[in-house]
């Protein structure tokens, strides 16, 4: 069974992953801080986390794809200068630019999905929850720091500071969204 779950692991970009959830979470601070602490007294609504769940995931679709295409359509481009290759682009037209691109899409992908994971799951657990509309807030600031947690064992690191520093992360954005008041 664990093969199984190790294969996936595997097959998931790190990358695409940690920039989703963390954008998400990041998304859903900036853009609904602001209706979370100056809001007409609704609090979240099940609306307002699909709303900024989309948005989250529309640009990291957009962004990721187009970074990650560029980066590896990028180092396509150095290896045929470095190999002497007279025709540019010559590289990035074989079976190594469609694997490039294959691979884009799967970043992409998992992007897109972590990244509407991390603004949606907090702002809807809280527009389900009792209590003030400043609780998600702490919420998804927890999420981060815990986030952060598990990142920090995964890359075999200082578990407490990547702790400290995403929910420090988290707590500074929703500042600015708050000041911003977006949604």
């Amino acid at each position: 069974m664990n093969s199984g779950i190790e294969r996936v692991a595997r097959a998931v970009p790190t990358l695409p992953l940690v920039l989703g959830v963390t954008d998400g979470m990041l998304n859903a601070l900036t853009l609904a801080g602001g209706a979370l602490f100056h809001g007409n007294g609704d609090g979240p609504t099940l609306l307002l986390a699909l709303r900024v769940g989309i948005a989250t995931l529309v640009t990291a679709t957009f962004t990721m794809f187009v970074a990650d295409y560029a980066e590896r359509r990028s180092s396509l481009v150095r290896a045929a200068r470095q190999l002497n290759l007279t025709v540019r682009g010559q590289l990035a037209a074989t079976n190594l630019g469609r694997r490039a691109f294959h691979e884009s899409l799967l970043a992409m992908t998992v992007a897109a999905g972590a990244s509407l994971a991390g603004a949606f799951i907090p702002l809807a657990l809280g527009a389900t929850l009792p209590g003030p509309s400043w609780t998600v807030v702490a919420l998804t600031v927890g999420m981060l720091g815990v986030f952060g947690w598990l990142l920090g064992g995964v890359l075999a690191g200082r578990r407490a500071i990547w702790a400290c520093a995403m929910t420090l992360g988290g707590a500074a954005v929703t500042v600015i969204g708050v000041w911003l008041d977006i949604a």
